[in-house]
């Protein structure tokens, strides 16, 4: 077959606006490749749900190539010795992928990959698919770079690709196989191009009319927010495209409220490049504090960490959005952040800790995104304000009647609004009378919130008091890739939407 145009694909599942596949079959026969790498599903920030969704993603995408003439090609193993193998079989004329900002180990193996091309002279073009820029020194000017590039024109797919035939397309193994842990995710958006387009239309269509009045409570945040974050997470839809057509049908539109929600949901596509454009510069912000002053802060404490991952913190609305996240692997900014505050403050627990395990449940996670939220919702970025959310009154401001406590915590189905949102206080007289007895059926409070609250902004503030401030001189943490982005005060909703963190 001759030198071969090897087409890498990772976090990029789509034909369509795929600049690599295109550019590469405009200069002969392409193998579009995907490498299943057991190591990267080893990772602690991986789990069974991602890669289901993404093995959807990979199902359309093989048959959308096989239509083309040359469906993907799937192997199992380390990059570099698959390419060393198709490089001996076939010859290497040219490596084509997206440019990817993903986890430290991805990071890795992309300098690996970049050595084994240099070593073998083969050029290994990337193309940016995001509003990321590599080896940015200086913010200045990045918001009218994204702009240029989300205005760019969509790469339609290759009319034709050729066929290489005798070429085993390989198998796509389960999730079992690559070692990974039974996953009950029973309400997972399901992956997939087709999937990915049903849930644009009908955002744009009907959902966003809703998106700024219903994004904060997990009662109508499930419809209103525009649920895209892990097509975009996995590429079968790309950024570029979103933004167009979302633009698109503002302009369309003659209702001012409905435009003025569109024009918002824009506004957090950008902020949501901008944050991966954090962990592009800084890498160590996935592992190591922003302020290194804020290292070993909090103390490992297991129980309180299984308690917390498995919704049985005896606080029934933080519990109650674990288990939706438990069970559905997405859930809205507002109750996120709500989830790593209440682990950061009140239960003390080390950001990273709980990190892992949000990430691990995050069908969409996106490590740029997740890190810096991480750290800015634990207060270890040493120039954010201290935000320490009351889960009381974000459960009485987001789920007044308790219609979203009732839905995921059943055995509290019982217990009359006035005591829902603070069981505990239910007096036994009106258990008995109930038939249920709170701490037998559902948990007492693993701390007394408030006073927990109390104590650890004292903890902080006393650490800045000693340490200055932004203003004063205080420095963040200089290891890894690094430009000078400063941490906004905005915090960055997971699936694209921003909202000013309390």
């Amino acid at each position: 077959m001759g030198p071969l145009q090897i087409v890498w694909f990772k976090r990029d599942l789509r034909s369509f606006d795929h600049r690599p596949l295109l550019e590469a079959s405009l200069r002969g026969p392409v193998l579009p490749l995907y490498v299943v790498e057991p190591d990267l599903w080893r990772q602690p920030d991986s789990s069974a749900r991602q890669w289901e969704f993404c093995r959807e993603c990979l199902v359309e995408l093989r048959a959308a190539l096989g239509g083309l003439g040359q469906p993907l090609v799937v192997r199992i193993g380390a990059i570099e010795q698959v390419l060393e193998r198709a490089h001996r079989q076939f010859g290497v004329a040219g490596l084509w992928s997206h440019e990817e900002t993903g986890n430290g180990w991805t990071y890795a193996r992309d300098r690996r990959v970049a050595d084994w091309a240099r070593q073998h002279g083969i050029e290994w073009q990337e193309i940016p698919q995001f509003g990321v820029i590599r080896r940015l020194s200086r913010r200045t000017g990045w918001a009218k770079r994204w702009e240029e590039r989300m205005a760019e024109e969509l790469s339609a797919a290759p009319p034709r690709l050729t066929p290489l035939p005798g070429l085993d397309p390989g198998a796509l193994p389960m999730a079992a196989a690559l070692g990974l842990e039974p996953d009950y995710c029973p309400g997972r958006q399901k992956g997939g191009r087709a999937q990915g387009l049903i849930t644009l239309a009908s955002f744009l269509d009907q959902r966003s009319r809703s998106y700024q009045s219903g994004l904060s409570s997990p009662n109508t945040a499930d419809v209103s927010c525009s649920r895209l974050s892990p097509h975009l997470s996995w590429g079968s839809l790309s950024m570029r495209e979103v933004v167009q057509k979302s633009r698109l049908r503002r302009q369309a539109l003659a209702v001012a409220p409905w435009r003025r929600s569109l024009q918002r949901f824009d506004e957090r596509l950008h902020w949501h490049c901008h944050f991966i454009q954090k962990l592009e510069c800084q890498l160590s912000m996935e592992y190591s504090e922003l302020h290194p002053l804020t290292a070993g802060l909090r103390e490992s404490n297991h129980e309180r960490l299984a308690a917390w991952a498995e919704g049985r913190t005896g606080l029934p609305f933080v519990d109650a959005c674990m288990r939706s996240l438990n069970e559905t692997g997405w859930l809205n900014f507002r109750m996120r952040a709500m989830l790593l505050s209440v682990a950061s403050y009140q239960l003390w627990i080390p950001w990273r800790e709980s990190g892992l395990h949000l990430a691990r449940q995050f069908v969409d996670y996106e490590p740029g995104i997740h890190w810096s939220q991480c750290q800015m919702q634990s207060g270890t970025t040493g120039i954010n304000t201290i935000r320490i959310y009351n889960p009381l009154k974000q459960g009485l401001d987001h789920d007044p009647e308790g219609v979203f406590i009732r839905r995921w915590l059943p055995e509290l189905a019982a217990v009359p609004p006035v005591y829902l949102h603070t069981p505990w206080t239910m007096d036994g007289r009106s258990q008995a009378r109930l038939g249920i007895e709170i701490a037998r059926s559902y948990p007492l409070p693993l701390i007394d919130w408030h006073t927990a609250a109390a104590v650890a902004r004292e903890r902080v503030w006393a650490l800045r008091q000693q340490h200055g401030s932004r203003r004063s001189g205080m420095r963040s943490s200089s290891s890894g890739r690094r430009c000078k982005l400063p941490i906004d005060q905005l915090c960055l909703d997971f699936e694209g939407n921003t909202a000013v963190a309390q």
